[in-house]
């Protein structure tokens, strides 16, 4: 399915950077309908991995680090958004780039998503591990290297 959309998106832009160099598409036109296809592909990129997340109910094997990261770059896109437009006094701003807000918007929803389901709804149980073997002189031991200083 992903490979189907990909596609079609690609030869989307292809056709349309063709009709541009014919000069029927300002470049700027062209432009916003690049911005598009990635909106449209940040949004599709987090629904595989918030499903499978549900489907486990787990989190397990995937790092949250990269989430945090991408919900604080969200944040600030927006924040800077909103700053500029109340330095301006131009409200217009905040939705005249449709693909920056949309951009920031749905990174938050997503990363917010991922955040929940990480810390509250599958929240991994931490296991502790008893030793039960009392012998550290063990060669099999776990603490000893695996390259010993020994010739």
């Amino acid at each position: 399915m992903a490979r189907l959309v990909g596609g079609i998106l690609i030869i989307f832009l292809f056709i349309s950077t063709i009709v541009s160099f014919t000069n029927h598409l300002s470049t700027l036109t062209l432009l916003y309908f690049y911005s598009y296809v990635k909106l449209a592909i940040t949004i599709i990129k987090y629904v595989p991995q918030a499903w499978m997340n549900y489907k486990r109910k787990s989190t397990e094997g995937w790092s949250i680090g990269n989430i945090l990261l991408d919900f604080t770059g969200g944040i600030l896109s927006v924040l800077q958004m909103f700053l500029l437009a109340i330095n301006y006094d131009d409200w217009s701003s905040i939705f005249g780039s449709p693909t920056k807000f949309g951009l920031g918007f749905f990174s938050i929803l997503f990363d917010i998503l991922f955040i929940v389901q990480h810390y509250i709804l599958y929240r991994s149980k931490t296991s502790t591990v008893i030793r039960t073997d009392e012998d550290d002189d063990d060669d099999d031991n776990e603490r000893t290297p695996i390259f010993s200083a020994r010739s």
